[in-house]
């Protein structure tokens, strides 16, 4: 019985995986260069550190189990709550401001779809420590810094960005009680998700008003700044929020990325946990979910125990990505490639030597790989050449007097030249040149 993969799950066969390491290669590339360190954690946790986060309604929305000591677990739905915890055990010996950044597996108990899968890879990058506008630039600039450099451009893509301080005090000016917010903001988080007429209806749900919710709907259509004045006569809370949004638009534009960012009050998040600036990446076709999104939390670490410390942050999936760029044709992932490929014309009287050959190579730093079994010299060539080798060294009559010849694979010139010659003349790899042909 041929047993199949769990449903929202995936094999990576090579050619998967060379896909999925371009991406996620390509997302710690960008961190370190733009200053952030790598971290990790547990792939469980203890499900009462997520329902902290999230309430009891999150249990529905993970994997979880007992262990053997009866203690209530779950697979890591996402790593926020992690790096919250993480940070907490060392806030007073850790040097702030903290800029970490990690690419966990994930585990989700959703219905699989296009784009989301149960279990999946997302890139996540925090400041934890800044409590300025500047810091939101930052994590937001990282993320485009990767995307644009994987060839998506404004066309493509745009940042969707509000602020929930903003959201909520103008709530409160249009009439919406403070103790009603937390309720409304799953809500408001559906206005792009669902269809405008099914909206309204389940915003009646929660707002009896219908000129309160006229308003609501009216706001979250703006498209910018300077057209809340048009509903609403600004307080200084309002002013507030404001000033501090611009200033992050300003900041944006400093960096260079202002043109992928667009202001939209739509844009809520669903999570309790934001408390200020928060922004989703879309794909400008409007066929997927978000690519990516996140926001400041400056009480997550408080509520987990610690003090109270501003933080930022975001988080992108390997799905809606994949999806995406291989829709687009941005998939790049480079073919994997050989330094050499050995050849042996008669295998019974050379294998012996094109292992210690393979071997040496290896250990200089070279990758190398021989036939197992005996074929042709032509057969051999094509092997070499569908494991993209460079080289080709090949073990014929010649090498009875310790010779070997060595073809190039992608100009067809080959030369003859003695073993102890080759060697002297081949080198060893450092680290570094190791790390950089790997890279190539």
């Amino acid at each position: 019985m041929k047993i199949p993969p769990v449903k929202g799950t995936r094999d990576f066969y090579p050619q998967e995986m060379a896909v999925r390491n371009w991406i996620i290669d390509g997302w710690k590339r960008v961190s370190l260069r733009n200053g952030f360190e790598e971290y990790d954690g547990p792939i469980f946790e203890y499900l009462d550190m997520y329902r902290i986060k999230s309430g009891d309604e999150i249990v529905e929305q993970l994997f979880s189990f007992k262990d053997r000591g009866d203690r209530n677990l779950a697979l890591r739905p996402e790593i926020t709550p992690t790096l919250a915890r993480m940070a907490n055990q060392k806030i007073n010996t850790l040097p702030l401001p903290i800029k970490w950044f990690s690419v966990p597996r994930l585990f989700r108990a959703e219905r699989p779809q296009k784009g989301r899968l149960r279990e999946f890879f997302q890139w996540n990058i925090d400041i934890i420590g800044i409590e300025g506008p500047l810091a939101d630039a930052e994590v937001i600039f990282c993320a485009l810094d990767y995307l644009r450099g994987i060839g998506l451009t404004p066309d493509d893509i745009e940042v969707r960005m509000s602020s929930r301080k903003l959201l909520a005090s103008v709530l409160e000016k249009i009439g919406v009680a403070e103790k009603r917010l937390e309720v409304l903001y799953p809500v408001l988080d559906k206005k792009e998700k669902v269809p405008a007429g099914e909206f309204k209806q389940m915003l009646s749900q929660k707002v009896a008003d219908g000129k309160i919710a006229e308003k609501i709907v009216e706001f979250m259509g703006i498209k910018a700044v300077s057209d809340i004045k048009n509903i609403i006569e600004p307080d200084d809370k309002v002013n507030a929020a404001i000033d501090r949004i611009v200033v992050l638009f300003d900041w944006l534009k400093r960096m260079g990325v202002v043109e992928y960012c667009q202001f939209d009050p739509g844009i809520v998040r669903g999570l309790a946990y934001y408390t200020d600036s928060v922004y989703e990446i879309y794909d400008k076709r409007g066929e997927l979910r978000a690519i990516g999104g996140g926001g400041r939390y400056d009480d997550l670490l408080k509520q987990f125990g610690g003090p109270a410390i501003p933080a930022t942050g975001f988080g992108m999936g390997d799905c809606v990505l994949g999806v995406m760029l291989e829709e687009r044709g941005l998939l790049k992932p480079a073919p994997a490639e050989l330094d050499y490929f050995i050849a042996c014309v008669e295998l019974e009287q050379t294998q012996q030597d094109a292992v210690k050959i393979a071997a040496e190579l290896r250990t200089r730093g070279y990758s190398a790989e021989f036939g197992y079994k005996s074929a042709s010299l032509s057969r051999q060539l094509k092997q070499a050449s569908a494991k993209n080798a460079k080289k080709c060294i090949i073990l014929g009559d010649e090498f009875k007097n310790n010779e070997l010849v060595v073809k190039d694979m992608v100009t067809s010139k080959q030369k003859r030249i003695k073993l102890d010659a080759f060697f002297a003349e081949l080198g060893t790899l450092s680290t570094a040149e190791n790390a950089e042909s790997a890279e190539k």
